[in-house]
């Protein structure tokens, strides 16, 4: 009897080990959103940078290296958002499971093709430049939704038993994310806005999706704070082009579109939240980008 109950322990034991969870760490709370639309309840998934941060400007906590210590899978953006925390994180944690170039890290910023790439030499007068191209692009549905089978398919070779559930997952994902983007493009072209002007290219890959430009930026650069001089050339602009919508992401303050705003008659200023969890309501990505339409169709 006692064999039979250590045998049947065994037993216990190492189903309870071969149906473990993975320990799942993203490090944006969008890609925190992505992954959960994928794995549902079968893994545990926490991420770093909170939506209401600026993610290229996170403190490197000893707590976070503590996650990334226990990980089996890191998911990260990449096109270096994350380059001034990350590689330090990862370092820190002594995780080769999750090491650049292991199958437990994944960095969606090289699965696809990059907005606003830079050709030449590369200066410090060019501003906060990604040498990569643009990193916002978990704005734009139709990448989140390729993604997410893409993501789907690492999950898969990490944790083979829940390979199909994952799969399906994200393929229902990605399918109501493309029949929204319909919706969403429908209303866009119903309030005729063409052109907006927008304080950083973090919108770029939303304005790209629904047929929008932004001609000009209320930063002078990238990361650079525009002069009197360039604040001049964007009232110019938003005149000349009839340009009446300034969105300007919410951790960045409004006074300078406040400013433009006063020479350009009918000018709207929306603060608008552009990731997940960095305004009331915004739980999903599909939330981010309702947000984002309703901004537009202000009037």
């Amino acid at each position: 009897m006692i064999k039979y109950l250590g045998l049947l322990l065994t037993v216990f034991s190492f189903n309870s080990v071969a149906h473990a969870k993975l320990n799942i760490v993203a490090s944006t709370a969008d890609i925190a959103a992505l992954v959960r639309e994928v794995v549902g309840d079968r893994a545990n998934v926490v991420g770093i940078a909170k939506g209401s941060q600026d993610p290229h400007f996170i403190e490197a906590k000893p707590s976070y290296m503590i996650r990334l210590r226990d990980a089996d899978l890191l998911v990260s953006n990449g096109l270096s958002l994350e380059i001034g925390w990350l590689p330090s994180l990862i370092r820190g944690a002594r995780n080769p499971k999750v090491s650049p170039g292991a199958n437990g890290n994944l960095e969606l910023g090289s699965l696809i093709e990059p907005l606003d790439k830079p050709t030449g030499v590369i200066t410090r007068a060019m501003g906060d430049v990604h040498p990569d191209g643009n990193p916002h692009f978990m704005l734009d549905p139709i990448i989140v939704g390729d993604l997410a089978v893409k993501l789907a398919m690492r999950l898969g070779e990490l944790d083979a038993e829940n390979k199909n559930f994952f799969a399906s997952n994200a393929k229902a994902y990605q399918d109501s994310l493309s029949k929204k983007v319909i919706e969403w493009r429908a209303r866009i072209e119903k309030t005729g806005v063409k052109k907006v002007v927008t304080y950083h290219p973090s919108l770029d890959y939303f304005l790209k999706r629904f047929g929008i430009s932004a001609p000009i930026h209320l930063e002078a650069k990238p990361g650079v704070p525009p002069s009197a001089q360039h604040i001049l050339t964007v009232i110019d602009t938003m005149k000349r082009e009839g340009i009446k919508h300034l969105l300007v992401d919410n951790f960045f303050d409004t006074k300078i579109a406040d400013r433009v705003a006063k020479d350009v008659p009918g000018a709207k200023i929306e603060s608008v939240g552009i990731s997940v969890d960095s305004a009331d309501g915004l739980r999903r990505l599909e939330d981010v980008t309702e947000h984002l339409v309703k901004a537009v169709e202000v009037k």
